[in-house]
């Protein structure tokens, strides 16, 4: 199945969820600011195309200055970078494809994972309640690997995550690339080049 036929059989979401505290709380804010300003600049547009247009743009820089400061890892915990908590983390993704999810692939950074999901029509299963469920039981697990690192008040995952709805075919196998030559991208050196922790479905790059 390739990229347009895939999209027309379900819903693919790109999504990013990351360690509670892995972004400066400020860093993060003027963010979201520049992003709600660059929104609400595109429903001025004139026709439905370019407010599309500019929107996607919107998202994109948000999306590059958030993905940035994770890889920068300034502030917060990098538990992902143990294998005991990887393991626990990628099981549980490919774990997904039980509910039905098709996993196209995913990377584990330090501070937080990329993964790439599809939903095929008429599963049945909710994204968000997948989703959720998903930190619930990761949560759990990964706090009695690093009950001594982690105060019991403390979150182990930072409350929501980044998901954006693919619809583009063109756009499919970019986010595919992007998410497996994570590690490259961001400098990681040594071990991350060969990480185990980095999927991608056969078919899917």
């Amino acid at each position: 199945m390739d990229s347009a036929q895939l999209l027309a059989a379900g819903e693919t979401l790109f999504v990013t969820f990351r360690l509670a505290g892995s972004v400066p709380a400020r860093a993060f804010r003027e963010l979201h600011q520049q992003r709600q300003q660059a929104q609400n600049e595109a429903r001025a547009l004139p026709d439905a195309a370019a407010f599309r247009a500019a929107h996607h743009r919107a998202e994109k820089v948000f999306f590059a200055g958030f993905d940035k400061l994770l890889d920068a890892a300034t502030v917060g915990p990098t538990f992902l970078e143990k294998e005991k908590i990887a393991d626990i983390v990628a099981g549980e993704l490919l774990l997904l494809e039980e509910l039905g999810f098709r996993v196209l692939c995913f990377a584990l950074l330090p501070n937080h994972v990329h993964a790439v999901l599809h939903l095929p029509v008429g599963s049945g299963v909710s994204c968000h309640k997948a989703l959720q469920l998903l930190h619930q039981r990761t949560a759990a697990q990964c706090r009695r690997v690093v009950r001594a690192l982690l105060p019991a008040e403390a979150d182990f995952w930072q409350t929501g995550s980044y998901d954006y709805a693919v619809h583009d075919a063109a756009e499919l196998p970019r986010l595919v690339a992007y998410v497996v030559g994570n590690a490259a991208r961001s400098g990681k050196t040594g071990r991350w080049l060969n990480w185990p922790y980095c999927y991608a479905a056969p078919g899917s790059k």
